[in-house]
């Protein structure tokens, strides 16, 4: 490249030098960050063309918002184990019990023919169990049963319904347990939300005193930890220095061959201390299971770049 004065050159040095400065922290961006307009152009052509209902929201640094297909009723499938142990946590608060505190588990808790890595370990039940681990099965793992004995000693689904509009969300229901959507596949559709309201109670994890600090603390390293899902949200980060906190749901095939709900929930913080929050729901999908979370990953890329874009 030949360069047509000094100034010309060092213009672009400089330029170089800058580029290069970015992609140490992030993926490569575009050159021109644009604004939040520019985010949701890019997530409307990165979920356009599916052959899904594909909703997103996003919070970045707890105030700016945007969304693509909110208007919709998504089935949350397992991402509603989030808010089960914000209300877990909640109640376990009221009663005076402490993360350490046991429950027993019964055999017949522990029910057949659903995914349950507590069963797989503990066939025969009849064991003792503190809150803390029977979370970390929830929300590791997205065990089943643990929910549904969780379920059980807290109040069901209802308290986890009143408790999580008693923070104000009103865009969301949580009406059924596990078994009783593994009875009635239909049913998952009863435990729904929009991306947007999903995303706001991570920003109230994130950003208010909810629980107390040891509460707090937990279910967001709970988070942190997650093993499920890492074909989704997580995808484009693992080389990068960036830290994310998520919840993940799947569903079945419905009876028109879709996939129910493939779903993804969290946070992202980057190196630089800033956090966004980013939620994807993919509801009826008649794309494969890997193409499915494919987008969930191509989503979280485009906004961890428009992110990084942001410094």
């Amino acid at each position: 490249m030949r360069f047509t004065n000094k100034c010309q050159a060092t213009t672009i040095w400089i330029k170089l030098t800058k580029m290069i400065a970015l992609s140490m922290l992030c993926l490569p961006v575009a050159a021109s960050a644009g604004g939040l307009e520019d985010l949701e152009s890019r997530l409307r052509k990165v979920t356009s063309g599916k052959k899904a209902q594909i909703g997103v929201a996003v919070i970045l640094d707890h105030k700016d918002t945007v969304t693509v297909n909110n208007d919709c009723r998504y089935p949350m499938m397992s991402v509603f184990k989030l808010h089960q142990a914000l209300a877990v946590a909640d109640y376990c608060l009221r009663e005076r019990l402490t993360l350490d505190s046991p429950i027993h588990i019964r055999r017949k808790d522990l029910k057949p023919n659903t995914y349950s890595p507590l069963r797989d370990k503990h066939p025969e039940g009849d064991i003792s169990l503190s809150i803390r681990e029977l979370l970390r099965y929830t929300m590791h793992w997205s065990d089943n049963n643990a929910c549904d004995i969780l379920f059980d000693r807290t109040g069901g689904p209802e308290a986890t319904d009143k408790y999580i509009r008693g923070l104000g969300l009103r865009n969301f229901s949580i009406k059924v347990n596990e078994d009783e959507m593994h009875r009635d596949p239909n049913a998952c559709y009863l435990n729904w939300s929009t991306p947007l309201d999903t995303a706001k109670l991570i920003e109230l994890l994130l950003t208010h005193k909810l629980l107390n600090k040891e509460w707090r603390a937990f279910i967001r390293e709970t988070m942190i930890s997650c093993q499920t899902g890492k074909d989704r949200l997580p995808f484009p980060l693992q080389k990068t220095k960036a830290i994310i906190g998520h919840k993940t749901g799947t569903g079945d095939r419905n009876e028109n061959g879709q996939l129910t709900g493939t779903n993804d929930a969290g946070f992202v913080r980057l190196p630089d201390g800033r956090e966004y929050t980013i939620v994807v729901f993919v509801k009826d999908s008649s794309e494969s299971e890997e193409d499915t979370a494919r987008i969930i990953a191509e989503v979280s890329e485009t906004v961890y770049r428009y992110a990084c874009s942001q410094e």
